[in-house]
């Protein structure tokens, strides 16, 4: 097993969040029949994460469309950062040993083929945080339509001491 991200020898991810400016939101309440995160075994599987800020969208619809393709990405960076407080709600960030999958869904026009830019939000976010612990395998998917017409969904899977 690798040592954790948060401790010695490996990376603060509280300092680097600290450092880069960020604070970790509230955890957003389950929208249906479902928890934030559950771990089993030494993973976390976070849900999907919307793009919510103190309760609402930033900005709703296509990317492509009625949103572009800057501001999903700073969207899905949001969305990585619900689910970061989402994995500190359960487990605590100091466990988190290495980033292993992030799946990116965007709600995307006809003809919209940028989705792999825009899931860089939160991929990018993740290799600020932690490094290279934060490379991760990773898909980028465009879907016609997301819960509260949100641009960007992000769900991820961490690996925990």
């Amino acid at each position: 097993m690798t040592t954790p991200i948060s401790g010695e020898g490996g990376v603060d991810a509280y300092a680097k969040l600290a450092e880069l400016g960020l604070t970790l939101p509230k955890v957003v309440p389950p929208l249906a029949s479902y928890v934030p995160a559950v771990q089993s075994g030494n993973y976390v599987y976070v849900s999907g994460q919307l793009p919510l800020v103190e309760g609402k969208l930033p900005h709703t619809g296509k990317v492509g469309a009625e949103v572009t393709t800057e501001q999903g990405t700073e969207l899905a960076r949001l969305c990585a950062l619900n689910g970061l407080a989402a994995i500190e709600s359960l487990v605590g960030l100091g466990r988190v040993v290495k980033v292993v999958k992030l799946t990116g869904f965007v709600a995307s026009a006809p003809g919209f083929t940028g989705q792999p830019a825009v899931i860089n939000g939160a991929s990018n976010l993740f290799g600020d945080v932690f490094g290279e612990q934060g490379r991760h395998a990773r898909s980028a998917v465009g879907v016609a339509e997301l819960p509260l017409n949100a641009p960007v969904e992000v769900e991820m899977i961490v690996e925990v001491a």
